[in-house]
C-alpha cells in the first residue's frame, strides 16, 4: 500500500485539523505560501548541488570525421554536479554541456562520495559543439565502426579535460557538506518554437533524414510533431529558497553545428539553464541548474549548420522564457523522498537483410565513395541515406565509409550460414528516479520520442521526464512505430560493430519496465 494511505488514526485527525486550518487561513487572506511551508511533508531529501563553466582551446579537435579543429570557442561549456541523499540512499547527477569520458568520471566521483559506481547517472545535452576532454572515450560496444584499439581512445586528459576535472573533483568534495533538506517542486511548460521533427516521409512510404535545407522547403515554420514538454523540477530548503534545479526539453542541439568549421558553444541548453537559475536566485547568486535532454532521436533544433551561435542564443532565450513562465505553476510534490533503480531492459533485434539485398547495396556504397572522393555534388543519396548540400562530397563519402563495414560483416554471415547466430536482444541499460512526485527516467541510449511518450502516458507519477544520453549512449533506439525504415536514425545499426535490426516493439518495452519500477517505487 502507498506511503500515503498508511495513515494512523492520530494521523488522519492531525491531517484534518490541518485541512480545516488551511481552509481558515484561505479565508482570513493570510499567505498561503507561508502556510504551505508548514503543511510540507517531513523532509527526508536532502539535495546539495554545484554549477561551473570551463573555457576550451582552440586549436583541439572538434570531433570531425575530416579532422577539422576547432576554429572558434564562443564561451564555456558548464557542469552541473547534483548530490541527492534519502536516508542511506545516495545518488549523483551529472550534467554537462558536452561529452565526458564515462568512466574516468563515475570512478572520481565514487572515490571522492564513496559512493557506488551505479548511482552515479552522467547526463549529456548531446550538444553537438563542444570540446574534447580527453581520458577513456572509447565508444561502448555495439556502438560506431570503430577501431577500439586505437590510443586515441585512451589518451590523456586534454587541457581542457584537465580543467574541467580540477573543477569538478573540488565541486564533488564541497557536496557532501553543503547538503540541506529540501522539498521538490515541479511544472510543465511547452515550447515549441525551436525543433522540429526530422524524420521526414515521401510519397512513396520511404522515409528520409529531413536536414534544415529540406524542412524549409515545406514551409520556413514547420516543426512537425514534436514534443512541446518543457519541464521543470526545483529543490527549495526551509526558508524557501531554492538550492538546485533540474530542467528537460527534447531536440538534438545543432544550431550552432559546424562539422567542417567546429565551434565550442554549450548551445540553447546552457542558454536556457542559465536563465532559470538567475530567475530562481531572485537577484542572487545563480542556482545550479542541470538539463536533460529528452527522447530526441527524431528531432533537431532548427536551422542546422546555418544558424550559429547567434540563432542558438536565441532559442536558448526562447525555450528560457517557456521556464520561467512555467515557475509561475510550481506544485509541491504530496510525496517525498527518492527511490532509485537501474536494470538492463532487452531489447528486441529481428534478423539480417538477405543476401541478394547486402551484395547490391555494398555495390552501391562502393560507387557512391568513389564519386564522393572525386568531389562530385551528385553524392546525395545512398542505401537509404541522405544528405544535405551543406556537407562536402568528401564528408558525405566519410559517412558512407562508417556503414561498409556493418554491410560486408553481414553478407559474411549470410554467405557462411551463421546469420542466426546474431544478437536477439540489446541490454540498454535504463536508470529509474522517483524524486518526490516525478519520475525522472535515464536511458544509455538516443530514443525516439515514442519511447518518452508511452512512458508519460503510462507512468503513476505527477510528472514524468524521460530523457536519453544517461551514462553515455549506445546509438538511435526506435520505438515500435519507427522500427525498420531506412532513414539514419531508423537504421543506425548499420553505424554499429555489429548488432542486428531491431524488431518491434523494439524501445516500447523499455517504457513498458520503467513504468513498472515507477509503480513499485
Amino acid at each position: 500500500m502507498p506511503l500515503e494511505l498508511r495513515m494512523s488514526h492520530t494521523d488522519r485527525r492531525t491531517f484534518l485539523q490541518k485541512s480545516l486550518a488551511a481552509g481558515a487561513v484561505a479565508a482570513s487572506g493570510a499567505s498561503f505560501s507561508s502556510f504551505a511551508n508548514a503543511m510540507r511533508p517531513g523532509k527526508r531529501l536532502e539535495v546539495a548541488a554545484v554549477r561551473f563553466g570551463t573555457m576550451a582551446d582552440v586549436g583541439e579537435n572538434g570531433g570531425s570525421h575530416l579532422g577539422h579543429v576547432i576554429s572558434k570557442v564562443a564561451g564555456p561549456l558548464k557542469t552541473t554536479v547534483m548530490l541527492l541523499k534519502d536516508g542511506e540512499l545516495r545518488t549523483c547527477i551529472v550534467c554537462f554541456d558536452g561529452a565526458l569520458p564515462l568512466k574516468y568520471t563515475k570512478k572520481m566521483i565514487s572515490r571522492e562520495l564513496g559512493m557506488a559506481l551505479e548511482n552515479i547517472v552522467i547526463f549529456t545535452s548531446h550538444n553537438h559543439s563542444g570540446a574534447p576532454t580527453g581520458g577513456t572515450t572509447v565508444p561502448g560496444e555495439n556502438f560506431y565502426n570503430v577501431d577500439r584499439n586505437d590510443p586515441k581512445y585512451d589518451a590523456p586528459l586534454t587541457p581542457f579535460g584537465q580543467r574541467v576535472f580540477a573543477e569538478l573533483t573540488a565541486s564533488v568534495r564541497r557536496l557532501p557538506g553543503m547538503l540541506e533538506p529540501v522539498s521538490v517542486w515541479h511544472a510543465e511548460g511547452t515550447e515549441g518554437r525551436i525543433t522540429y521533427n526530422r524524420k521526414g516521409r515521401r510519397a512513396d512510404g520511404s522515409t528520409y533524414f529531413m536536414r534544415e535545407e529540406d524542412r524549409v522547403l515545406i514551409d520556413k515554420d514547420f516543426n512537425g510533431d514534436i514534443d512541446r514538454q518543457a519541464p521543470v523540477v526545483v529543490f527549495r530548503n526551509d526558508r524557501d529558497k531554492a538550492v538546485a534545479a533540474l530542467v528537460q526539453f527534447t531536440g538534438h542541439p545543432v544550431t550552432s553545428y559546424k562539422p567542417e568549421d567546429p565551434v565550442v558553444f554549450g548551445e540553447w541548453p546552457q542558454i536556457a539553464t542559465d536563465i532559470v537559475a538567475r530567475e530562481l536566485a531572485n537577484g542572487g547568486e545563480p542556482v545550479p541548474v542541470g538539463f536533460l535532454q529528452g527522447c530526441c532521436g527524431d528531432v533537431n533544433s532548427k536551422e542546422m549548420f546555418t544558424g550559429g551561435v547567434e540563432r542558438a542564443t536565441e532559442f536558448g532565450e526562447m525555450l528560457g522564457e517557456s521556464y520561467v513562465k512555467a515557475l509561475q505553476d510550481l506544485r509541491l510534490s504530496e510525496r517525498d523522498g527518492m527511490s532509485f533503480t537501474v536494470e538492463s531492459v532487452p531489447v528486441p533485434c529481428g534478423p539480417l537483410p538477405s543476401l541478394g539485398i547486402l551484395k547490391d547495396e555494398i555495390a552501391e556504397m562502393h560507387d557512391f565513395i568513389k564519386r564522393a572522393d572525386a568531389g562530385r555534388e551528385d553524392t546525395l543519396d545512398c542505401v537509404g541515406l541522405n544528405f544535405p548540400r551543406a556537407l562536402s562530397p568528401k564528408y558525405r563519402g566519410a559517412l558512407v565509409k562508417s556503414i561498409l563495414p556493418w554491410s560486408e560483416w553481414a553478407l559474411d554471415l549470410r554467405k557462411t550460414g551463421r546469420a542466426d547466430t546474431v544478437l536477439k536482444s540489446v541490454d540498454l541499460p535504463t536508470h529509474v528516479f522517483r524524486i518526490g512526485d516525478v519520475g525522472i527516467i535515464g536511458m544509455q541510449c538516443e530514443p525516439f520520442q515514442g519511447i518518452g511518450r508511452r512512458m508519460r502516458e503510462l507512468s503513476p507519477t505527477a510528472l514524468t521526464i524521460p530523457c536519453g544520453y544517461a551514462n553515455g549512449s549506445q546509438g538511435y533506439f526506435t520505438d515500435s512505430a519507427n522500427t525498420g525504415d531506412r532513414e539514419y536514425m531508423s537504421s543506425f545499426y548499420r553505424y554499429t560493430s555489429f548488432r542486428p535490426p531491431f524488431k518491434a516493439p523494439a524501445g516500447d518495452v523499455v517504457a513498458d519496465r520503467a513504468v513498472q519500477i515507477l509503480r513499485q517505487s
